[in-house]
């Protein structure tokens, strides 16, 4: 096999995926077997069951989520948005091809419709095939799937939703552009009245400068913001953020509700995400 970035090799006769993280930072899995390989057109999609987190969704040589821990990341960027508007009718989702956030949108009763809009039909079909634990499989009529450029989609739609949900892979090639004002500007024209966003916002620990800059960004076109984290293991760094952007202000954390079956999301934890690190809270107020 070519040795690739953070692609598979064979050392001392087992198997190990080898993610590139940054120049001084590695992190390896070793792997039981590839459960599933494509080349799609837009990136190598693999399947790999690993030996501590179970099936692992894998493009282009790194992990976006496994069945172990995939429902906190899912659970969390659905869940907060979808408990603070008051009645989401249409979802939006950007990316999400695992289907698990879908999944957990369908889990609202006044949801009426849930376009999930990811270019690559192949993440879709392993992840309902392979990761069952994440995807849900997600088979609910309500969810409609476009196969389509995201930030395209965004900028033509003639739609509004009432919370767009932005499961974006990190920003490098393509995804970068789902990092950009511009497509931010779209999904505020794309917003009902009361509608809010949400996108994951990167490491506050290993990636600031990304997560600052979707701070800011979202900060010059919505009149609320508000960012919150999560803890997903097989991320790097562990700590991951959130930011939202609102056209309607916020309801204060302590006034969620939250009844959905879920397995990491309650409403203690739903209210308590937003109670930042002192580290965190000092470098947004630096840039407020």
């Amino acid at each position: 096999m070519k040795r690739l970035p953070g692609y598979l090799n064979r050392i001392e006769g087992e198997l190990w995926l080898t993610e590139d993280e940054r120049e001084n930072l590695k992190l390896s899995y070793r792997i039981k077997d590839v459960l599933f390989e494509e080349k799609s057109p837009f990136q190598h999609v693999m399947v790999l069951d690993s030996y501590d987190f179970g099936p692992m969704l894998v493009l282009d040589g790194v992990v976006q989520t496994t069945s172990m821990d995939g429902h906190i990341y899912n659970e969390m960027i659905a869940h907060v948005p979808l408990t603070l508007h008051p009645a989401p009718q249409k979802v939006l989702i950007i990316g999400g091809g695992d289907c698990g956030a879908a999944n957990e949108a369908a889990k609202y009763d006044t949801v009426e419709a849930i376009d999930l809009v990811e270019i690559d039909e192949v993440v879709v079909r392993a992840c309902k095939s392979w990761l069952p634990e994440v995807s849900g499989n997600a088979s609910d009529p309500r969810i409609r799937y476009h196969y389509v450029d995201g930030v395209k989609f965004a900028a033509e739609t003639r739609e509004k939703y009432d919370v767009v949900i932005v499961d974006s892979s990190d920003p490098v090639g393509p995804a970068r552009q789902l990092f950009e004002s511009e497509f931010y500007r779209s999904l505020f024209k794309a917003l009902n009245d009361d509608g809010l966003m949400v996108c994951q916002s990167q490491s506050p620990i290993l990636h600031q400068d990304v997560m600052m800059q979707t701070y800011q960004r979202i900060g010059e076109l919505f009149p609320y913001r508000k960012m919150y984290t999560a803890v997903v293991p097989t991320y790097p760094g562990g700590l991951w953020s959130f930011t939202i952007g609102s056209k309607r202000r916020l309801p204060e954390p302590e006034h969620i509700r939250f009844s959905k079956k879920a397995r990491y999301a309650n409403e203690e934890i739903l209210r308590r995400c937003f109670a930042l690190p002192t580290f965190l809270e000092e470098l947004l107020a630096s840039r407020s």
